[in-house]
């Protein structure tokens, strides 16, 4: 019975969310070619919008997909003569179209810790990941690193011929290799988890599906190596953020921040969990990035409680990130913290320091706390250059109509300047 062409499309679409990455880590185990289960999967994904559409979407379409992979990929061998076409033939032998989803192994770990390798060069090996086991694009990705699109391409596509060409294995390492590795890891869920988390209401799927991917990888993880305090520390922070979606907007859509949010819609299991895994990774004494980050969000979310924040405490541990990072956005939030304790002009005197970091140029945060805080002053001709800057970088609608209001308070505000 044939498919109608949106249903194909809606399935194909849905199997990319949800599969992308557990089918190109166990195509990818097979070769130790990226590039080509790509290539093969991309393929599959094509002749699936014809067939489904023609004889129906199959009760498996993960399974439909890699064996439609595995074919071409086999094809492609023995075109090319790279590898032995017998070994790929009885690897990827496991799927057929009617097999159970189950059967087919989830290798993405091993295939994060094979992009993380050492032989890697850093600044790609948390991309390659985005890209690899998430199917971000590299415009995405770029942003999220603040380079251009075109740079990041160019790196991805030489990282993929390198794995290929060094051999590079495709396997969880020993334990003494992980420390070198782990970073990498991290920051690349971390990084996965930051793109999902933009969209606050849910209503975006793909991103939305993104967020929870990176929270089952950042399990993962922490499963494998329990006694390691930053994985435990990156669960919970992403726990912590999540258990807050649901205040980030109104019912009508508007962005509400943090300070404004109602307590009673954050998820108490969420938080509870993430309470856990902190406590857990405290235990372990070795004090790191993720593990104070979540503590920020761990202060923040008391308010629940009390009522209030304890902007001292939050100063404090951004104090101690800001030490261990030196990152211009850690010294963003901690002068936004400063001024709830010591008010504006000391905060202004902080960012300031910040006018001169390229990495700042294009960063909406940077330029919506300089507004905020020259606002508060009643500098108006800073706040109101900044609130434009904020205003043109922001992607989130909800995010921008907010800065625009608060310009258009400024302009009531200090009439005289307009």
């Amino acid at each position: 019975m044939a498919c109608p062409e949106g249903d194909a499309l809606n399935t194909a679409d849905a199997v990319a969310r949800r599969s992308y990455g557990k089918l190109i880590a166990f195509l990818a185990s097979q070769t130790h070619d990226v590039a080509a289960a790509e290539d093969a999967l991309s393929e599959a994904f094509a002749s699936a919008l014809v067939d489904w559409t023609h004889n129906g979407c199959p009760a498996n379409p993960e399974a439909w997909l890699l064996t439609v992979s595995r074919r071409k990929l086999i094809d492609a061998v023995r075109h090319e003569r790279i590898i032995e076409f017998q070994a790929i033939n009885e690897g990827l032998e496991i799927a057929t179209r009617d097999s159970p989803v189950a059967e087919i192994p989830d290798r993405r770990l091993a295939l994060i810790f094979a992009c993380a390798h050492p032989a890697m060069d850093a600044a790609i090996r948390a991309p390659l990941v985005l890209q690899t086991i998430l199917g971000l694009d590299a415009e995405r990705i770029a942003s999220a690193f603040l380079v251009s699109p075109s740079a990041m391409g160019q790196r991805l596509v030489r990282a993929k011929t390198k794995i290929r060409q060094a051999g590079i294995p495709f396997h969880i390492p020993e334990r003494e290799e992980l420390p070198d590795r782990l970073g990498t890891v991290l920051d690349a869920v971390y990084a996965a988890f930051s793109e999902g988390w933009i969209d606050a209401a849910g209503t975006d799927m793909a991103r939305r599906d993104l967020a929870q991917e990176a929270i089952f990888l950042g399990e993962l993880v922490a499963q494998l190596l329990p006694s390691e305090p930053e994985a435990l520390g990156l669960l919970a922070l992403m726990l912590y953020a999540e258990a807050r979606r649901a205040a980030r907007r109104s019912p009508q859509g508007d962005y509400i921040p943090l300070a404004e949010q109602d307590v009673s819609l954050w998820d108490d299991l969420k938080i509870a969990e993430a309470e856990a895994m902190l406590l857990r990774a405290s235990k372990l004494q070795r004090i790191g990035r993720y593990q104070l980050e979540a503590a920020i969000q761990s202060a923040h979310i008391a308010r629940r409680r009390s009522g209030d924040t304890n902007w001292q405490a939050v100063v404090e541990l951004y104090d101690a990130l800001f030490a261990i990072s030196h990152s211009p956005v850690v010294a963003i939030n901690r002068s936004l913290a400063i001024a709830q304790i010591q008010g504006p002009v000391e905060a202004i005197t902080m960012i300031k320091q910040l006018e001169n970091d390229p990495r700042l140029t294009n960063y909406q945060p940077y330029w919506a706390a300089r507004a905020e805080l020259f606002a508060q002053i009643g500098a108006y001709t800073e706040a109101h250059h900044s609130y434009e800057f904020a205003i043109g970088l922001e992607r989130d609608p909800a995010i921008r109509s907010f800065l625009q209001k608060r310009k258009q308070l400024l302009a009531r505000n200090f009439p005289a300047h307009t």
